[in-house]
């Protein structure tokens, strides 16, 4: 019986899903390099990328143990809970980056303030890169290496927190320093590379474990 190539959990063996993330998280750079971004700009660009790995967890969820009856019976209750309460904590927390970091408008936090928000910062192709490299992790390393397999949706609907919270704790912590310091570039471009280091640390955690479990 032959066996599918296991993921690679070696940090010297860089998946390509990696490389894809760090060209994603250039385009910060060339943002504030080219089209002079601002604090608000580069933060909110990361809010969104919550939202993006919240939509990814769900259809990992989704599609987590598919030869499994009582599993896939259970994401009938985990699928609506993890959107609600992933969906909350995601709010409250751009809530915070549209009021601590965005221009007073005066406007309550809503679907239509957010979407303005992202648009009047010039970060649309921002996101749009960020949904590309998460999706190709996803067709890659999710479904392709088999990761699906083993994958726990128990499992799956607490992934996301360590690595939302860890990261933005750093990039709030990080812009209001940049903020003080008068919105330096430098200051600008250290909080990018903390960013992209600590992303990709984390991916490369979250193939160690999802590939470990896909190749059991």
């Amino acid at each position: 019986m032959t066996t599918a190539a296991p993921t690679s959990t070696d940090d010297r063996d860089v998946p390509s899903s990696a490389l894809v993330l760090i060209a994603a998280n250039l385009v910060p750079l060339v943002g504030v390099l080219a089209f002079q971004w601002t604090v608000f700009a580069i933060v909110l660009l990361y809010w969104c990328e919550n939202v993006v790995v919240g939509a990814f967890n769900v259809l990992k969820i989704l599609f987590a143990q598919p030869q499994s009856i009582a599993t896939n019976f259970g994401k009938l209750f985990l699928i609506p809970f993890f959107t609600v309460h992933y969906g909350m904590f995601t709010l409250v927390h751009g809530i915070f980056v549209l009021f601590l970091f965005g221009p007073r408008t005066g406007a309550g936090p809503s679907l239509d303030a957010f979407l303005l928000a992202i648009r009047q910062a010039g970060i649309w192709y921002g996101v749009l890169a960020v949904a590309l490299s998460h999706g190709y992790s996803f067709v890659v390393n999710y479904l392709g290496s088999g990761e699906f397999r083993r994958a726990s949706p128990q499992q799956l609907i607490t992934q996301p927190y360590a690595r939302v919270v860890v990261l933005h704790l750093t990039i709030m912590a990080g812009g209001f320093a940049t903020m003080a310091l008068g919105a330096p570039m430098a200051a600008l471009l250290v909080l990018i590379v903390l960013k992209t280091a600590i992303d990709y640390r984390a991916h490369l955690s979250e193939r160690r474990k999802l590939g470990a479990a896909a190749t059991a």
